[in-house]
């Protein structure tokens, strides 16, 4: 029943749907939090330089999921399969646990900014982090979980419906900031005077730009559903070109609305504020509107592809058979309500954090960079030929492969000691699932190599827990 659910799935994803996933995967809450975090972190000479930084790395990512989909066909679930077929079971486990619980933290994001959003008229809501809006997120996370149970098919119907809806507010922000762009404002926020070097500032907007990009590997996640494989690239590259070109307008555009500093005082959703800097107040109402509209259909969207991520890996055995299981709807049960345990946990966690938005979006950076980097690697590694069976790439592919995998390593010195040791306290303790999964089919927990893994990722656990106790590093 489950391959004939599934295969009535893959001819109705076409081209297009995949498309729409991945925009609608990439178009949330971080887009409406962008000038707020470029105002606090760089000038537009170091946006510009960020942008083309990330945008040239994310695209060759992009590139890499596009070529991995044609000469990997057999590999679903993509970012969690590459890493497996590239460099053993226990770092594809690894691979597929951040890239999920990336997903779950992610999701947090977007009901932290919904409350922060209505907290503006309802002080009670605070920046999305007070008790009442903890209660209200996970009634609004919950009533999700039972919509998705209801179908994948009707789910991502939504989801198509929504992206649309979302992407208007967007280009009606732009098209209004740059009719009401101050030439002198644009030219004194330039070199972003007392934000350091540009290089400080470009760094330092790498982990939001992370953030952003994030979906770009959705079509490669639902590569099952596909009803051609080369859809899959298609629909990477053509989401990716129209983000970034969103993502890039709303962050120059607001250096002509507003100073930085002032930029770097707004509360979330920034582009709320920018616009009422602009229009007046019903500016604000029109963004808040939006971002709702966004919010709510990204959550959609990554809800299910953090649930797909885990059915695939138990169906190949590296988590416990039960998150294998999925009803007569071709949904998933056993891993979307995994999925919805841990963003309500990481929900509570936001209560004790100084800046609950900031601390969850810079978590999902980090927890996916870890994935991001071994996909980026096995493609190197095809284009070398240093992958049994498999020839030599074009000189084309062996660079992207290269570029990629060098982005993906800066990214994780970008992002600092702080979140690559909490990353650790999330990833050791994920190896229970790991050893459960080993034990139903009768093998020995670890491998000799396995075993070097696990000392460095309970080391790193162990160091992160001592920090966060001693106050070295804080939440």
């Amino acid at each position: 029943m489950a391959e004939t659910s599934v295969a009535q799935s893959a001819q109705k994803v076409t081209l297009a749907t995949l498309t729409a996933m991945v925009v609608g995967s990439m178009v949330g809450a971080g887009v409406f939090s962008l000038p707020q975090r470029f105002g606090s972190e760089t000038g537009v000479a170091g946006a510009l330089v960020a942008w083309v930084v990330a945008g040239s790395g994310m695209l060759m990512l992009a590139f890499v999921f596009q070529t991995l989909a044609v000469r990997r066909p057999d590999l679903d679930a993509g970012v969690y399969a590459y890493a497996k077929a590239g460099f053993g079971e226990y770092l594809g486990f690894f691979s597929a646990f951040g890239y999920w619980a990336s997903a779950c933290v992610g999701n947090v994001t977007y009901w932290v900014l919904i409350m922060s959003t209505v907290g503006a008229i309802a002080p009670a809501l605070g920046d999305g982090d007070t008790a009442l809006a903890i209660v209200l997120s996970s009634v609004g996370l919950w009533t999700f979980y039972l919509l998705i149970r209801r179908g994948v098919q009707e789910a991502t119907a939504i989801n198509r419906i929504v992206t649309v809806a979302k992407v208007i507010p967007i280009i009606v922000f732009v098209i209004l900031a740059v009719f009401y762009l101050d030439p002198q404002v644009f030219a004194d926020n330039w070199s972003g005077g007392g934000l350091g070097s540009l290089y400080e500032q470009v760094r330092g907007t790498m982990l939001v730009t992370v953030f952003v990009f994030l979906g770009v590997e959705g079509a490669s996640v639902y590569s099952r559903h596909a009803r051609r494989r080369q859809d899959v690239g298609r629909a990477t590259l053509l989401g990716f070109a129209m983000v970034l070109s969103i993502f890039a307008s709303v962050t120059i555009v607001s250096y002509g609305i507003l100073p930085s500093d002032e930029l770097a005082e707004l509360r979330q959703p920034s582009m709320a504020g920018v616009l009422e800097a602009a229009v007046g107040q019903w500016g604000e109402v029109f963004v808040s509107v939006g971002l709702i509209v966004s919010v709510l259909g990204a959550y959609l969207a990554w809800t299910l592809m953090a649930a797909e991520v885990l059915f695939v890996a138990a169906a190949d055995h590296d988590m416990p058979r039960f998150l294998g299981r999925k009803s007569g709807a071709d949904v998933p049960g056993p891993a979307l309500l995994l999925t919805t345990v841990l963003v309500q946990a990481v929900l509570i966690v936001t209560a004790f954090s100084e800046n609950a938005f900031n601390f969850a979006l810079n978590l999902t950076s980090a927890l996916t960079l870890i994935p991001f980097l071994l996909a980026a690697g096995y493609a190197l590694k095809l284009a070398l030929g240093r992958d049994d069976g498999w020839p030599g790439g074009v000189r084309r592919e062996i660079v992207i492969g290269a570029v990629a995998t060098l982005y993906t390593a800066f990214l994780l010195y970008a992002a600092g000691l702080k979140y690559l040791l909490v990353s650790f306290i999330v990833y050791a303790p994920a190896t229970v699932l790991f050893v459960l999964a080993r034990r139903e089919q009768g093998r020995a927990p670890f491998t000799p190599g396995e075993l070097v893994i696990l000392a460095v990722s309970l080391a790193g656990a162990v160091v992160g827990v001592v920090a966060l106790a001693q106050g070295w590093i804080t939440l």
